[in-house]
């Protein structure tokens, strides 16, 4: 009685859904069908789209695995502990989510340009932020990275205190804790934060158009193709990209899905 009480509304949510589902899917589906296999050819053998795409991927999957670092163990205490201004704190790892990310760009130009300390730190250690690959993984990173810390935070929260409390009633060490039972319970939400991070490093523009426009990741590319040449040119370069990243994206998400069916 309840189940046909309530199957409008499921027709109802269904149709929306659907007409979601194909806002997403009909312009990428359009893009594909409008380009032919021999623009497509063409584009896979072009030397500079081919390696834009390399370093595209490298560079998001480089800033990522660096940012996990600071990111996973901080994700834990945002968890875990109370602390005054938690909330603020908490506010400020969205913030490179509704910057503008031209504005984030400039904002990251002000700290990481020559004569700034960290600039000025990275040419004595021969790291080149501006027109550089430090420079794009910074970018890439400053605007993925909430993905990150709130994913790792999520799953941390799902944690047990009591098992942790437990191994530490045992002896083991903080450390110890938090590598046998901490990261390994959560590691469901860490993989998935990595994932999603390195797909939105790898989608960036703006930020890392003002930081370095050379060497050219692909959202650049496409960007300086359209403009100088038209849509003609720009479309199987987007296309070959976006095959990429879906093959990519979908791969990792299968590997961290049966990860956790197994543990499981």
């Amino acid at each position: 009685m309840i189940i046909s009480r309530i199957e409008p509304m499921h027709l109802i949510f269904a149709a929306l859904g659907g007409a979601l589902l194909l806002f997403i899917v009909a312009p990428l589906a359009g893009m594909f069908l409008n380009v032919g296999k021999a623009e497509l050819s063409e584009a896979a053998a072009d030397p500079e789209v081919t390696g834009s795409i390399r370093l595209t991927l490298l560079s998001s999957m480089g800033a990522t695995l660096i940012a996990a670092i600071g990111a996973v163990p901080f994700a834990w205490i945002l968890a875990r502990k109370d602390f005054p201004f938690k909330r603020l704190v908490n506010g400020i790892v969205d913030l490179p989510i509704v910057i503008p990310h031209s504005a984030a760009g400039i904002a990251l130009l002000g700290v990481l340009a020559p004569g700034t300390p960290v600039g000025s730190l990275g040419e004595r250690l021969g790291v080149t932020f501006i027109g550089g690959i430090a420079g794009i993984m910074a970018a890439m990173a400053f605007v993925s990275i909430p993905f990150l810390v709130n994913a790792a935070r999520d799953g941390f929260a799902a944690v047990p205190v009591r098992l942790e409390q437990a191994a530490l009633n045992l002896g083991a060490s903080p450390l110890r804790v938090f590598l046998t039972i901490s990261v390994p319970m959560a590691w469901r939400s860490i993989i998935s934060g990595l994932v999603l991070m390195w797909a939105r490093g790898m989608s960036e523009f703006g930020a890392v158009l003002i930081i370095a426009y050379h060497p050219m990741i692909t959202p650049v590319l496409i960007y300086e193709r359209f403009g100088a040449f038209g849509l003609k040119y720009a479309r199987p370069v987007t296309v070959l990209f976006v095959a990429v990243c879906l093959v990519f994206f979908l791969a990792l998400r299968m590997i961290a899905g049966r990860r956790s069916h197994v543990e499981g």
